[in-house]
């Protein structure tokens, strides 16, 4: 294997052409220190907040031209917002008192009132993994939620809601077809005690899917509805990212308990999960919290922590809108092995310290969903647009 240098990475980048197409991205100072792991590259940009969206083609441009370097296989290149010296925090409210955040709001445990038909049959609660952007670790984080809730006596499925992207086959490790039985009713796939249902079991890997919105509701109505799930505590939903049809389909015609959003550090990413966070509260399903995943990264080599993507976010942003911060999970090789080789870490490696994270993050959902449950069981959310 070709032995990979931060020189050779920073060579690169020097091709790439800065904001305003002066100087480069190096020269000008916005390439964070650069991590190299397992053939692996991680670094961040850091630019002016007020111009994250315009600037992401040049995250795009640094994460090819980093993939350019032989003996690289790839990169993970984030952008970070820097406030501009001397500005102004944003002004905040007067204090006021602050209610506990792991309680639910009394608004919150009304909607859980009455249970409707549209339950699905077998299934005690469903919750829903979210966030608001891709690239996150939404689907290992669910599969590991799922492990977590599992361990602790639950009977637990996962349902990959992703049409587009469907992960779960790859990291539970399933292949092959699902059965189908009487009644058109699908057997689900099975690994780890976990039962799964994914349009990934039902075309190739490869295929592209090419769907309009009604004929991916449709999927993921029949996903839901016309599989055998038999009897199940829980119902773990990973969803696709962002905000769009799909996702509010699911929060329309889905009795969901609670979703967990899931966000990396920095604050252009905590952007698009309050979107996806946003969504849920408008169609009146509890937010169960926040995971902050890619929290820090401990490189494998000297063992230092280095909050390469920042550090914190996650919590900070919980506080402010009051929401349960469920959790950090670091940036981990071990957790990328574990998730590319279909063999999850809580799993796997249950007494390491990256599944004990997974693990104390289920227990504090069920311990909101437990709490949320003595007010009684929810009801359908309407959609309401504004």
């Amino acid at each position: 294997m070709v032995s990979v240098t931060k020189e050779d990475i920073l060579a690169k980048l020097k091709m790439v052409k800065g904001p305003d197409l002066e100087s480069n991205i190096v020269d000008l100072g916005l390439v964070s220190d650069i991590f190299i792991a397992d053939g692996k590259a991680y670094f961040s940009l850091t630019v002016p907040a007020a111009r994250a969206q315009e600037l992401e083609p040049l995250r795009e441009a640094a994460e090819r031209a980093a993939k350019t370097v032989p003996g690289l296989s790839s990169a993970m290149v984030a952008l970070t917002a820097a406030r501009e010296a001397g500005a102004a925090a944003p002004a905040q409210p007067s204090p006021q008192p602050k209610p506990q955040p792991a309680a639910p709001s009394a608004t919150a445990a009304a909607r859980l009132k009455g249970r409707t038909k549209t339950d699905v049959p077998g299934i005690g609660k469903i919750i829903a993994v979210a966030s608001g952007k891709g690239g996150v670790g939404k689907s290992t984080t669910a599969v590991n939620l799922a492990l977590g809730l599992q361990a602790t006596g639950m009977r637990v499925g996962v349902l990959d809601a992703d049409i587009y992207g469907p992960s779960m086959p790859r990291l539970l490790g399933i292949s092959g077809r699902p059965e189908q039985l009487e009644g058109r009713l699908l057997k689900p796939m099975e690994n780890y005690g976990l039962k799964v249902m994914s349009m990934g079991f039902l075309v190739e890997e490869d295929t592209p899917m090419i769907w309009r919105g009604p004929m991916v509701i449709s999927a993921l109505n029949q996903m839901l509805r016309e599989v055998a799930w038999g009897e199940l505590d829980m119902l773990v939903v990973d969803m696709p990212p962002g905000t769009g049809d799909a996702q509010l389909t699911m929060a329309q015609n889905v009795p969901l308990a609670g979703a967990v959003i899931v966000s990396t550090p920095q604050d252009l990413a905590l952007i698009d999960a309050r979107k996806g966070l946003n969504m849920f509260t408008k169609v009146n399903v509890p937010v169960l919290g926040i995971v902050e995943n890619m929290s820090y990264f401990v490189c494998p080599d000297c063992g230092g922590r280095h909050d390469i993507f920042g550090h914190g976010g996650a919590r900070e942003e919980a506080s402010r809108i009051n929401v349960p911060f469920l959790g950090e999970v670091p940036l981990a090789m071990s957790i990328r092995e574990t998730s590319d080789a279909g063999m999850p870490v809580v799993a796997t490696a249950p007494d390491g310290p990256h599944a004990k994270a997974y693990r104390d993050i289920a227990d504090k959902v069920r311990a909101q969903l437990d709490v949320l449950s003595g007010e009684g069981a929810r009801t359908m959310p309407e959609i309401v647009f504004e």
